[in-house]
């Protein structure tokens, strides 16, 4: 029997990058030399040297790029045809699988994985009703002792978004197994507020 197809993810269903603005405007920051790693520098210092990192909702690569640059086995995955084109013409020794999160695998990741980045409003632009599973999926892919990091806006986010509250991302966090161990308000570590979500995720532990 055919496999059922994925539901379409928020982004997807949006229009993608092509329709959003993101492409360009990274594109045009990148290119002004401006500061737009903030992310991958909390992402390196969870990590010790040479680690495997999986960057999904990768986008243009800034993320992943910056991540191989510091010294680590990383590898990308993006769904969007057009954003996957402008990271390869961007970053081209960067690796970019084209799947979401539902499709990917350890055998086509390489898991097991030190570190998840899922940055970037990544969450809630999955499909409606997947994202426990979603965050299963993420899971999976760890190697013992793994994480995950995860940053998204409260308020004030994309319009075709979905608009979490901490308290359902922490219910929908601990349905598919995981804890979590940091929660900040943004990648320079400020503390929670109610416009910006930093988390770190990590397994539960027995007890």
């Amino acid at each position: 029997m055919p496999e059922t197809p994925l539901p379409a993810t928020r982004w997807a269903a949006a229009g993608g990058g092509a329709d959003s603005g993101y492409a360009t405007r990274f594109a045009q920051l990148v290119a002004d030399g401006d500061d737009v790693y903030g992310e991958g520098r909390l992402a390196d210092v969870l990590v010790g040297r040479g680690a495997r990192i999986l960057d999904v909702g990768s986008g243009m690569g800034r993320i992943a790029a910056y991540l191989r640059g510091c010294g680590h086995d990383v590898v990308a995955a993006e769904p969007d045809p057009a954003l996957v084109e402008q990271s390869q013409a961007t970053y081209p020794e960067l690796e970019v699988l084209p799947h979401q999160i539902l499709e990917l695998t350890p055998e086509l990741v390489g898991a097991p994985v030190d570190l998840v980045v899922c940055v970037g409003n990544v969450m809630p632009y999955v499909a409606a009703g997947t994202e426990v599973a979603c965050l299963a999926r993420l899971r999976s892919l760890l190697a013992p002792a793994g994480r995950i990091l995860v940053g998204f806006h409260l308020r004030q986010g994309p319009s075709t978004a979905r608009v979490y509250t901490p308290e359902e991302f922490v219910e929908e966090v601990e349905t598919a197994g995981l804890a979590v161990q940091h929660r900040f308000g943004g990648y320079a570590l400020e503390p929670a507020n109610d416009e910006y979500a930093v988390w770190v995720l990590g397994e539960q532990r027995p007890g």
